[in-house]
């Protein structure tokens, strides 16, 4: 099992989950978090006054996956989340991470079955 945590733009969402949805993944955990990488914020002027936003407004996307279906939820996702064909400066990042247990709370179940 892996989990998979995507770093995207909030606009982009909702072309995530449904990408997602239709590969059949059920359930994720979404948080609102804010960050910044190769931009390095930006700049926004608010009544005549220039200031710098240093942190940038995300979302993050958590999920755990089979094994075998990783390389394919990481296309849907990186597909689903670029802002233009060839994307641009700020579109995110996806990490894969090794699982080592699942379980359901309700049920008890664990491993692949508690996903």
């Amino acid at each position: 099992m892996k989990k998979i945590e995507a770093i995207i733009k909030p606009f982009k969402l909702d072309d995530v989950k449904e990408a997602l949805n239709l590969l059949g993944i059920k359930g994720m955990t979404i948080s609102e978090v804010k960050g910044y990488g190769r931009q390095k914020g930006h700049k926004e002027i608010y009544r005549g006054a220039e200031y710098i936003v240093d942190f940038i407004p995300k979302v993050k996307l958590e999920l755990i996956v089979k094994a075998d279906q990783v390389e394919e939820v990481v296309t849907v996702i990186r597909q689903a989340a670029l802002t233009s064909e060839t994307g641009k400066i700020g579109d995110g990042k996806i990490f894969v991470l090794p699982v080592e247990q699942v379980i359901r709370v309700r049920t008890g179940e664990t491993g692949e079955e508690a996903i």
